[in-house]
């Protein structure tokens, strides 16, 4: 059995590298993006291992998994503990007794909690209890718990991910067009929320004789350009709602004309297509191309 198992692997790593070595770089490369992708998604803490995404109201929220709580988790005790969202937006949790949970790795009986998006570089207090945690995430005033398991059925009925044929055709040169000052382009949400976002310009391209217009931002500063887009073929062979992609900068900067290189083999499905518990951004209408853009992610078979 073990050098049938030998064979078998080193059969395997044999046919890996014949078919590195028949393949051209880019086509390697982009083999080497999608690998990586798939690896950040089904990771322990990624985005197949959420199950919820729990609003809270104002003051006193109990909890746990029993059904007499006022948030019932799919994980941890029967009875939590409490959090409580005060009116001016802090949080705080109290544990119950024999709760077993942690805030961020340390044992405690109560503690600040600090949300996604004041939370900065240290991230926001992660709470742990068994093998699921929470954080809690800040939508335009409005928090709930993001709830994380790495034994979510999401993550263990992975269905694989589905592309259209690598094609350098569709890593295209476009121009890059600064506005000054920057224009505010309105981002809706699945949960119906939008937010407007500063778009430093433009990216202009050809595609069988027609111009299209792409409208990025950035979502840190000094980051790589990100694109929410839709096109001919979302909804039928690629997720409704939108998908993604980055760019990096032009090289001259962006208060200046300059090209830059916008790649559709690297476009993927926002976690949404994924899972229900997300909070992914909708493609503007800015961003609706009048083309069938056939590169990248598909529709993802095991959505929900």
């Amino acid at each position: 059995m073990l050098r049938a198992s030998l064979f078998l692997a080193l059969t395997t790593l044999g046919a890996v590298a014949v078919h590195a070595a028949e393949t051209d770089p880019y086509t390697r490369q982009i083999e080497q993006w999608r690998a990586d992708r798939v690896a950040r998604l089904t990771a322990p803490d990624g985005w197949l291992s959420l199950i919820g995404l729990e609003w809270l109201h104002e003051g006193a929220n109990r909890v746990g998994r029993a059904a007499d709580n006022d948030i019932v988790l799919k994980a941890g005790p029967a009875h939590l503990g409490t959090v409580t969202l005060a009116a001016d937006g802090s949080l705080h949790i109290a544990f119950d007794e024999g709760a077993g949970a942690t805030i961020d790795g340390q044992r405690t009986s109560a503690a600040a909690l600090v949300d996604d998006m004041h939370a900065g570089a240290a991230g926001p207090t992660l709470v742990r209890f068994g093998s699921a945690s929470f954080y809690v995430i800040d939508r335009e005033g409005r928090k709930a718990l993001r709830v994380k398991d790495p034994e979510a059925p999401t993550r263990a009925h992975f269905a694989g991910i589905d592309y259209f044929p690598i094609d350098p055709s569709w890593r295209v040169e476009a121009d890059w067009v600064p506005f000054a000052p920057a224009h505010k382009l309105e981002i809706g949400s699945v949960i119906g929320t939008i937010d407007a976002v500063d778009v430093p310009g433009k990216a202009v391209f050809q595609r069988d004789g027609h111009t299209f217009e792409l409208m990025p931002y950035q979502e840190e500063p000094g980051g790589e350009l990100f694109f929410v887009m839709a096109d001919r073929t979302s909804g039928r062979e690629t997720y409704g709602a939108a998908r993604f992609f980055y760019a990096a900068l032009p090289k001259g900067g962006l208060s200046q004309p300059g090209k830059l290189e916008l790649d559709f083999n690297k476009a993927y499905n926002p976690p949404c297509a994924f899972t229900p518990f997300a909070t992914c951004p909708l493609a503007p209408p800015e961003n609706r191309l009048d083309i069938a853009v056939t590169a990248g992610e598909k529709k993802y078979r095991g959505g929900h």
